[in-house]
C-alpha cells in the first residue's frame, strides 16, 4: 500500500469517526431536549393559589397571613361564579319538569368542570379524595380545565371516507337565555384573580411525598429508593467481582474449567434483565427467605448479579493491563503474591476498574424488571438505612413505567413522569461524575 492510499485511509477512518460522533451528539440532544425541557416544568411552573394551599395544608410551608389574604381575594373573585350556579338552581326548582330536563346533565357537567378548576363549591361537603378537594394547581392545567368549562367536545363520524374530527362547542349555547348565560364570559374574563398564578420554583418535588397517587407531592421516596438500590448493588457487586477477577488472574491455571468459567461470565452479561429479576424472586425471596416479602435488600442483590459480569470482566482487563514488571518488581524485593496484588496490582487497576463500576452503576439504578419482583412498590414512604433489609420501597425506573401505563389520571400528572425521567438522568449522570472525578484524581496519584 503506497503512502498516499494509507493517507486518504487514514482520512477517512477519521472522518467516519468524526461523523459518528456528531450523529451520537444529535442523538443525545433530540432525546435529552425534551426530557430536560419538560422534565423541568415538574420543578419550575406558573403555580396557581391551589398549588400553595396544598403547600400550606399539607406541609405548612408559606406565610399565614399572607395565605389568608390571597384566600381571601381569590374567594371573592369567585363568588360571582358560584352565586350564577346558586341562582340557575334556584330557577330550576321552579321550572316544569319536562322545562328542567334539558338543563340537569349540562348543569351537572358544568359544574363539575368548576370543580376541577377552582376546587369545591363553598359550604360543600368536603370531598373524600385529595384531588377533588383542590382546583388545579398548575396554569397549564387550569388552562386545559378553563376550555372544558367553556367548551363541549364531539367527535363527528358523518364522513365516512375520513376519521373523526372533533369539534368544539361553546357550552354558553347549552343555557342561552338563562340567569346561568353570564357566566362563562365572567369566568374567562376574571380566571387570573381567581387563580392568582405566580412563577414557581419547586425544588421540593426532589424530597416530598407524593400525595393522592402522585397527583400532589414530589419524588422523595422514588429517589431515595433508587439511591439505595444503586448503592446496594454495588455494595455486594464491587467487592465479589474484583476478587474474582483477581482469582482468574493472579491464581486459576488455565484450562477447561476455567475457560468454562469465563464463557460462563460472559454469558451472564447477555441475559435478560427480567431473568435475573424471576431468579431473585426465586431464590432470595421464596427459598433463602432473606426477607418476608420484597425488600431493599432483596432487590440489591438481584442488581448485584445482573451487572457482577461487566464488574468482573471490566475488572479482569484492567488487571491484565498492568505491565507486569510491576509484579515482577514488587516479588523481587521479597513481597508475597497476595502483597503484590494488594499494594501493586490493584492500585494500578483502579482506573480501569471503576469505568466497570461507572457503566455498571448506571445500569443498575435505570433497571425495572429486576425490581418488579424483588424490591419495588407503586407508592410508599421513604425508608430509613435499617428498614431497607426487610421493606419495599418506591423506585424511578418502576414507577416511570407504572405512571405512564397504569396511572388512572396519566394526563393529570405529565410533569411527574417527565419530572421522574429527568431525575433519574441526573443520578446517573451525577453517580457516573463522582465516579469518573475518582478514577482521574486515582490515575493522577499513581503516575505522581
Amino acid at each position: 500500500m503506497n503512502l498516499k492510499t494509507r493517507k486518504l485511509l487514514d482520512r477517512s477512518f477519521s472522518g467516519m469517526g468524526l461523523v459518528a460522533i456528531a450523529v451520537m451528539a444529535m442523538a443525545l440532544v433530540v432525546i435529552l431536549a425534551p426530557i430536560i425541557g419538560k422534565g423541568a416544568g415538574a420543578f419550575i411552573f406558573r403555580g396557581t393559589i391551589e398549588h400553595r394551599k396544598v403547600m400550606f395544608n399539607c406541609w405548612n410551608r408559606g406565610n399565614p397571613d399572607q395565605m389568608a389574604e390571597e384566600i381571601a381575594q381569590t374567594d371573592a373573585a369567585r363568588q360571582p361564579i358560584y352565586e350564577l350556579i346558586s341562582t340557575f338552581e334556584a330557577e330550576l326548582k321552579e321550572m316544569a319538569r319536562t322545562d328542567r330536563k334539558p338543563y340537569k346533565q349540562p348543569l351537572r357537567d358544568l359544574k363539575k368542570a368548576v370543580a376541577g378548576l377552582l376546587g369545591p363549591t363553598p359550604g360543600a361537603r368536603t370531598p373524600v379524595l385529595m384531588r377533588q378537594q383542590y382546583g388545579a394547581t398548575r396554569k397549564d392545567r387550569a388552562d386545559i380545565k378553563l376550555d372544558e368549562i367553556l367548551y363541549t367536545e364531539e367527535w363527528d363520524y358523518s364522513n365516512p371516507d375520513a376519521m373523526g374530527v372533533l369539534v368544539k362547542t361553546p357550552r354558553a349555547e347549552q343555557f342561552a337565555g338563562t340567569s346561568l348565560e353570564p357566566l362563562f364570559r365572567t369566568l374567562e374574563k376574571n380566571i387570573d384573580a381567581m387563580l392568582q398564578t405566580h412563577l414557581t420554583f419547586y425544588w421540593q418535588f426532589l424530597i416530598d411525598t407524593s400525595k393522592d397517587s402522585h397527583i400532589f407531592g414530589g419524588i422523595g421516596p422514588e429517589v431515595l429508593g433508587t439511591l439505595y438500590l444503586t448503592l446496594g448493588a454495588m455494595l455486594f457487586a464491587i467487592p465479589m467481582g474484583v476478587i474474582a477477577a483477581i482469582y482468574l488472574c493472579e491464581y486459576a491455571k488455565e484450562g477447561r474449567v476455567i475457560s468454562f468459567i469465563r464463557t460462563c461470565i460472559s454469558t451472564l452479561a447477555g441475559v435478560p434483565s427480567i431473568v435475573f429479576g424471576l431468579f431473585g424472586l426465586a431464590f432470595f425471596l421464596n427459598t433463602i427467605h432473606i426477607s418476608d416479602s420484597k425488600s431493599v435488600l432483596a432487590g440489591s442483590l438481584t442488581l448485584a448479579l445482573l451487572v457482577l459480569p461487566t464488574v468482573i470482566r471490566s475488572s479482569e482487563e484492567a488487571i491484565l493491563a498492568v505491565p507486569r514488571a510491576y509484579k515482577e518488581a514488587a516479588m523481587s524485593l521479597g513481597a508475597g503474591k497476595w502483597h503484590t496484588v494488594l499494594t501493586v496490582i490493584l492500585p494500578a487497576a483502579l482506573p480501569g476498574i471503576l469505568t466497570g463500576v461507572v457503566i455498571s452503576m448506571g445500569r443498575a439504578a435505570g433497571e425495572t424488571a429486576p425490581i418488579i419482583f424483588t424490591a419495588a412498590v407503586s407508592v410508599g414512604r421513604p425508608l430509613l438505612p435499617l428498614q431497607t433489609l426487610s421493606q419495599p420501597t418506591p423506585a424511578l425506573p418502576w414507577n416511570i413505567y407504572n405512571l405512564c401505563t397504569e396511572h388512572e389520571a396519566v394526563d393529570e400528572i405529565r410533569h411527574v413522569q417527565f419530572g421522574m425521567v429527568f431525575t433519574l438522568i441526573a443520578i446517573v449522570l451525577l453517580l457516573n461524575t463522582v465516579a469518573i472525578i475518582m478514577r482521574a484524581r486515582i490515575s493522577k496519584k499513581l503516575r505522581g
